[in-house]
């Protein structure tokens, strides 16, 4: 008896490793412009705040943020990266920064009207956005100018929950303001951009955020097939090891 369950189980395991690896890259993958609300995905929306600086403490670090401009931005995620990876050795390591969680990579407007982004790859390392286009006719329909990569910045776990759940595809809309931010005890700062054309070293947007949310899931069906698949796959396995023993 135990030996049939034990196949019965190994099967459903194998069969939910097959769902996975079937449905890992199309979960991510990037949604046709029309399914986006397009009007809604205009140039971010920057005025001066009245906001003064203030102190927030995030780990066992107090940092002092200093706010520049409110701000709200709606952009599709194309890519991500968080501060807590294993392959970060900076944010927790060398800088003992708590505060920026995620960075998101997103774009807007043209970029995502005209599908470009469909035809590139995007990726994040610790503090930088790439692009990728396969041809410099794919590279002359998209604008530097509507992408932009934004340290986001948080102690406020309901905040932090959502914004760790966008993933590429999404449509999101955060609100808060564009800051710089240090941290007094070990001399750690940085800096934000307040113009979507610059370029380079510091053209990235320094957020502290108050308010995240998805506002339109990509794929949501797929995750969903996913996110089953993999605990199914899970329990199947303890269920085989349980059996065998």
């Amino acid at each position: 008896m135990a030996s049939l369950l034990a196949r019965l189980l190994g099967t459903i395991f194998l069969l939910s490793l097959v769902v996975v690896a079937a449905t890992w890259s199309r979960r991510d993958a990037f949604p046709p412009p029309d399914t986006y609300d397009l009007a809604a995905l205009t140039t971010p929306r920057q005025q001066p705040t009245g906001r003064k600086p203030f102190e927030v403490d995030a780990g066992d670090q107090r940092y002092l943020v200093e706010p520049l401009f409110d701000y709200v931005l709606d952009g599709v995620v194309v890519s991500y990266h968080d501060a807590d990876s294993l392959a970060d050795i900076w944010h927790h390591g060398s800088w003992r920064d708590f505060l920026n969680v995620r960075d998101l990579c997103v774009i807007w407007g043209g970029n995502v009207k005209s599908a470009v982004y469909q035809d590139m790859d995007f990726r994040n390392d610790s503090w930088t956005c790439w692009a990728y286009w396969p041809d410099a006719q794919t590279g002359a329909r998209f604008r530097m100018d509507e992408l932009s990569n934004n340290h986001l910045l948080t102690d406020d776990p309901r905040v932090k929950q959502a914004l760790m759940a966008a993933r590429p595809g999404d449509h999101v809309r955060l609100t808060g303001v564009l800051a710089r931010y240090r941290n007094p005890a070990n001399g750690f700062s940085r800096g934000t951009s307040v113009s979507r054309d610059d370029r380079g070293n510091g053209a990235c947007e320094t957020i502290y955020v108050t308010d995240f949310e998805v506002v339109a899931e990509a794929n949501a069906g797929v995750r969903d097939v996913h996110s089953a698949a993999r605990w199914i796959a899970g329990l199947s396995l303890a269920g085989v090891l349980v059996a065998f023993v």
